[in-house]
């Protein structure tokens, strides 16, 4: 039976929901906020997640990103109010399953429910149980620096530190110098520590004994018992608390932990990988990370470079996540249309490579006749990256009827951001009237 967290600060309708879930084959738990969701995703594997956008403490992106580190199968479902539309599709882009609007219709949530199960089966029955991360590995100067680094350093114990933007891909660097190392046929374990509470984060990666606080029904092994004899990945380490870092140096130093609670120590034989994206050096100057601690994990370090500085390999990621996703959503011979190719050269890509499957996944779906056309595409990536030149003449009135379909999207996007989104101005630059242009507008879904 498939498990469903539901995550909605309004009590009455998590209860209904739950209900009807439950009714329907679903095993559902229920959240009223961001922090007991978080916690519950750190217990419990759930194959769907519904949850409300506006949370009390904070909003359903921040439980996507917290999700996604650690299970990319689980399916997210946003449930959103009517001004929160433009976010929850930026939420599909980022990963997100679907998104649907508030006051919503249970049967209509079943129907997208099972629709993503379906989804991830196929998915997971087309795909190799040991392929890890998708990535590839490119040829520009940097990438083949980071896999002479990766090569080099894999067969030691040394801990590495891995640095980068987010999105670089970090935690494949991570699973490739694990499978470089003479620990490969043992567990990798990755985690993610900026979606620990910091009330259990100690409890998470050491583990604890029942009764040891407030929910511990159970005794638990931590991520540290959990990857003996392989690799443990500390992803977001410059998130911990103070606190937990020192019993992580000492479990470093020693080699042995203590669960929450225990007075019995474990010998542990785990190499240790980490990996940030900020800037720990200023958090040691500020107080906020350990000098100490910061030695131990950096005594090899490996930094990714953002996906801007990669233009030998962008159209690679490209094309690979073109093929990616038409086997997804079988489709066959889809092609990107030249513009949308300049469009990816010239965008500078802040979300790096996880952004760009994120942009050409929802592409492809999107395509009609086979063709990933830039109406396909982000209005943000329009907005600051390259504009077609048949509407670069600022005085030129152009004929919208003599334009074929296949351009016609673009023409309209390209004249619409050309026009400072003065839409009267650009039906004018069209050569048809408002009312037309509006028609266009909504026959393509162009929300610009």
């Amino acid at each position: 039976m498939p498990n469903i967290l539901v995550i909605d600060d309004d009590a009455s309708f998590c209860l209904m929901l739950k209900s009807f879930f439950n009714k329907n084959g679903l095993n559902a738990t229920v959240a009223f906020n961001l922090r007991d969701g978080i916690k519950a995703t750190s217990e419990t594997h759930f194959d769907i997640i519904l949850t409300d956008y506006r949370l009390p403490d904070g909003n359903g992106i921040e439980l996507l990103n917290s999700v996604k580190r650690h299970s990319q199968e689980t399916v997210v479902i946003l449930m959103t109010g009517y001004a929160d539309i433009k976010i929850a599709v930026n939420a599909v882009k980022m990963g997100a399953f679907e998104y649907v609007a508030k006051p919503i219709n249970p049967d209509e949530i079943l129907h997208i429910i099972k629709s993503g199960l379906a989804s991830v089966a196929k998915n997971s029955g087309n795909a190799s149980k040991a392929s890890g991360p998708e990535y590839i590995e490119g040829k520009c100067e940097a990438a083949l620096k980071m896999q002479e680094y990766i090569n080099l350093v894999g067969p030691t114990e040394m801990s590495v530190l891995i640095l980068g933007e987010s999105g670089t891909g970090k935690e494949y660097a991570a699973r490739r110098i694990h499978q470089f190392s003479k620990r490969k046929d043992a567990k990798f374990v990755a985690v993610d520590c900026g979606a620990l509470p910091k009330d259990i984060a100690g409890s998470e990666l050491f583990g604890h004994v029942k009764g040891s606080f407030t929910g511990a029904v159970n005794d638990k092994i931590g991520h540290f018992e959990e990857a003996n004899g392989g690799t443990i990945f500390l992803d977001e380490i410059g998130n911990l608390s103070y606190d937990v870092q020192v019993n992580l140096l000492r479990a470093i130093q020693e080699r042995k932990i203590r669960r929450v609670g225990s007075t019995k120590e474990t010998s542990i034989d785990v190499r240790i990988l980490a990996a940030t994206n900020e800037d720990l050096k200023s958090a040691i100057k500020n107080g906020d990370f350990r000098e100490d601690l910061y030695h131990r994990l950096n005594e090899f370090s490996i930094g990714l470079p953002p996906l801007r500085e990669r233009k030998e390999d962008l159209l690679d990621f490209a094309y690979y996540f073109k093929d990616k996703a038409s086997q997804e959503f079988a489709k066959q011979n889809v092609e990107f249309d030249q513009n949308v190719l300049n469009v990816f050269q010239s965008y500078e890509w802040p979300g790096n490579i996880r952004e760009m499957k994120n942009v050409v996944r929802r592409a492809v779906l999107l395509a009609t006749n086979n063709l990933v056309t830039t109406s396909c595409l982000p209005d943000e990536m329009l907005e600051t990256s390259f504009i077609p030149a048949v509407a670069q003449d600022e005085n030129a009135a152009v004929d919208l009827k003599s334009v074929k379909e296949k351009s016609e999207q673009e023409l309209i996007i390209s004249t619409i951001i050309k026009a400072k989104y003065n839409k009267s101005q650009a039906a004018k630059l069209l050569g048809i009237d408002r009312k037309t242009l509006y028609n266009k507008l909504k026959q393509y879904g162009i929300d610009i």
